[in-house]
């Protein structure tokens, strides 16, 4: 069997003997290089071909960032970001210039080690593109024309759910709905510790929309996207509150899309709008069956445009879904599900 051969980009040496140590104790890897700067990881990329690269965001000579503009660009392979909570903001710019996700870097911790492990090996089978500007973001279309919204919306919601791949999923997304989008939107990325903060901060340079960390006890305002912190999962109620849900060790997601979606379709029933995006597992697929029994409308992100087609594949196949749709299409129909409800509202009112 062939091993996945990954290259180890950081300029600190422990860092890079940590990870390669890590990477050695699983024999489905193999580490076949490693840079000290951006420079050298593009160098190596070009003259070694591996399947997947770990990427540091600062380095001296060339930085994460740029190296990876580059080498997507030039010779596309799945960019894993390896990188510390303090960075996060700025890490999550690889996202819009090709890296697929970000982890932190790995410690001498069994469980971190393991998580870390099966990353590079679900990372390294995406195929990726070669963004010519190293950036989907810039390719991607102006913001959709917003629909006219009439009546009474303020009791409906958006859900969303989304796991890797998510965070450039949701920047499509965000980024396309108009200033004034009235609905509440709340939102379950899976997402390590301490990282949610930067991945907002990130958004809000996007979106014309407001987007914040959700806080709990917090009240839903229109408009406003509300991401959950991964040390909590979260649920809403029908007085439009959220409340926070303590996180247990044997809970395999954080946060639980399900927990959020589940919650969405007791308090807003067939006012709900559930929308599942990438993403490996089932996480969120019952929620979307909630959503979907309760009268809501669901949506699902396509194969094509999905990094991982693995929480939308099963949701469709579980027969909850209303629509199938590409990335680039989802804001639009978020929208007209909000223009739709106002117009529905204004003619029975």
């Amino acid at each position: 069997m062939n091993k996945i051969r990954v290259l180890i980009a950081d300029d600190s040496a422990l860092v890079r003997d940590l990870i390669k140590a890590i990477i050695g104790l699983d024999p489905e890897l193999d580490v076949v290089g490693e840079a000290s700067n951006g420079r050298e990881a593009v160098e190596k990329v070009r003259s070694l071909h591996p399947d997947i690269v770990t990427m540091d965001i600062e380095m001296p000579v060339m930085d994460g960032l740029q190296a990876i503009e580059q080498i997507m660009a030039e010779n596309a392979v799945p960019i894993l970001v390896v990188t510390t909570r303090g960075d996060a903001k700025t890490a999550y710019s690889a996202i819009s210039k090709g890296a697929l996700d970000l982890v932190v870097k790995p410690d001498v911790n069994i469980e971190e080690a393991q998580e870390f492990v099966a990353k590079l090996k679900l990372m390294s089978k995406v195929r990726v593109i070669r963004h010519l500007s190293g950036s989907f973001s810039r390719q991607r279309p102006a913001v959709i024309e917003p629909p006219v919204y009439q009546g009474d919306i303020g009791d409906r919601i958006v859900a969303i759910a989304s796991s890797t791949g998510g965070p450039e999923a949701l920047s499509v997304i965000l980024s396309r709905l108009p200033e004034r989008f009235p609905l509440p939107i709340v939102i379950a990325q899976h997402i390590s510790e301490g990282f949610v903060s930067g991945m907002v901060g990130w958004l809000k340079t996007l979106s014309r929309i407001e987007i914040k960390v959700a806080e709990n006890g917090e009240r839903l305002r229109q408009g406003v996207a509300y991401v959950c912190p991964s040390e909590n999962h979260m649920r809403v109620d029908s007085s439009r509150l959220i409340t926070f849900v303590e996180r247990h060790a044997k809970d395999i997601y954080r946060p639980s899309c399900d927990v959020l979606l589940s919650s969405v379709a007791e308090s807003f029933g067939k006012k709900a709008v559930g929308v599942i995006l990438t993403g490996m597992g089932s996480d969120g697929v019952a929620g979307m069956k909630k959503i979907k029994e309760a009268g809501g409308r669901t949506i699902a992100q396509d194969e094509k445009t999905s990094v991982i087609f693995g929480m939308p594949k099963i949701a469709i196949e579980s027969g909850c879904i209303d629509r199938v749709l590409p990335l680039e299409a989802i804001s639009g129909e978020i929208a007209k599900a909000g223009a739709d409800a106002g117009v529905s509202a204004a003619r029975t009112g």
